[in-house]
């Protein structure tokens, strides 16, 4: 039986994009297992007593129907749960979670439709309310940006922590610029099921909708898993998925 504090499901594999999340947890003492996204899901791992369950660009067919209802059993029970957006994340291009065991526990309301939404121009994180994962990084003075986002709606008596603002630009006769701001959307919503913290970051860890995300901070971190590429990113970057995931383990 695993003793690692982590389940971690999806972002391709750990030469790629699963490197980012496992170099973080790597670097901050988070032990964990990990499946890459084109592996089904292992049944043996709901053995395990993990604390917190990641789920990031890992489509629900990856499980069936049984296998997800014994992960949400186990979610309720008091292991925490998050889900990371993607293509492969909320219902995207081919997550299909809209319909599954887990669309009921998580904090967020997933869209029957494809819900990804790629912008050419950035979008900025808003804060919107103190939580343990955001309280002490810098969002007014360092404003971060990313590049999409998977829309979802908040589900009643969840908690809205981050919001991404999209803003429209244009120039003007005097060749100055003005930005307007357009709409936002939910970024990180937190709520609970059972005994158990949950929540929903609708961007992604990982390039490419984390973009400039990755380099947020005012100084480098280097880091990597075993079996996972090096990376390279800013320190407010890390800090951030680090309380997050501290958050979720009732750590923080």
């Amino acid at each position: 039986m695993s003793m690692k504090d982590i389940l971690y499901l999806g972002d391709t594999d750990l030469r790629q994009q699963g490197g980012y999340l496992a170099g973080i947890m790597s670097y901050s003492g988070m032990s964990f297992d990990y499946l890459a996204s084109n592996l089904p899901f292992d049944e043996n791992l709901l053995k395990n007593s993990y604390k917190a369950v990641v789920i990031s660009d890992y489509p629900s067919s990856n499980f069936t129907a049984s296998q997800l209802e014994q992960l949400a059993a186990k979610v309720k029970q008091g292991t925490g749960l998050i889900m990371i957006g993607g293509w492969e994340s909320f219902q995207g291009l081919e997550g299909n979670y809209s319909d599954t065991a887990l669309a009921e526990i998580l904090p967020v309301s997933i869209s029957e439709n494809d819900d990804r939404m790629n912008c050419s121009s950035p979008l900025l994180i808003s804060r919107e309310s103190l939580h343990p994962a955001v309280s002490e990084l810098p969002f007014d003075k360092q404003t971060p940006v990313i590049g999409g986002l998977n829309k979802v709606t908040p589900k009643p008596n969840s908690d809205v922590i981050l919001k991404a603002v999209k803003f429209s630009a244009g120039k003007t006769e005097s060749s100055s610029y003005n930005f307007s701001e357009e709409k936002s959307y939910p970024l990180l919503i937190t709520g609970s099921s059972g005994s158990s913290r949950t929540a929903a970051f609708t961007s992604d860890v990982a390039p490419h909708w984390a973009g400039q995300l990755l380099d947020w901070g005012e100084t480098r971190i280097h880091a990597q898993a075993e079996g996972a590429e090096a990376i390279e990113v800013g320190n407010y970057y890390a800090q951030f998925f680090r309380n997050i995931l501290k958050w979720l383990m009732k750590e923080i």
